[in-house]
């Protein structure tokens, strides 16, 4: 009957539906030096539950707290700089958008502005040319794909 007993709240343990009670009842079953011999691989783990049970912490805990920096109102104080900078910026503003009255000039700026960029993209293109020499590298190194597929239909290799 207890053998019975002790099966069913072993079950219930490993299900995780013990009470405090019975998981009592069965520290006290597996502390005995008798207990049944399929039951035995059980008796270390109640073992050690219970002798971990009276170890206690002896180290000490420092209680003091460090001061900590207050960042709200670091945050307040930023809002504020940036807001009265905002507002004396927008008071001194101008309405000059760089716009040219006369088209001819305005074209003529644009061409000046868009060959300036042209020569110095062509520098860039052309400290990358060697890359161009790569790919022809890769391309030759596709042949060796022919000469394996071609070793492949020879041996037939076993799969």
């Amino acid at each position: 009957m207890v053998l019975n007993n002790i099966e069913k709240l072993l079950e219930k343990y490993e299900n995780g539906e013990t009470t405090l009670k019975e998981e009592q009842q069965l520290k006290s079953y597996f502390s005995q030096e008798t207990v049944e011999p399929h039951l035995e691989m059980y008796k270390p783990m109640f073992a050690y539950f219970s002798v971990n049970q009276q170890e206690q912490f002896t180290k000490d805990l420092p209680l003091k707290t460090k001061r900590k920096f207050n960042y709200k109102w670091m945050s307040v104080a930023a809002v504020a700089v940036l807001m009265i900078g905002f507002y004396f910026k927008s008071n001194t503003t101008k309405d000059d958008l760089g716009t040219y009255d006369d088209p001819q000039e305005a074209y003529n700026e644009v061409v000046k502005s868009l060959a300036m960029i042209s020569t110095q993209f062509n520098k860039g293109t052309s400290t990358v040319s060697y890359l161009n020499e790569m790919n022809k590298g890769t391309a030759t190194l596709g042949y060796l794909n022919e000469i394996e597929n071609t070793t492949n239909i020879i041996f037939k290799p076993n799969k």
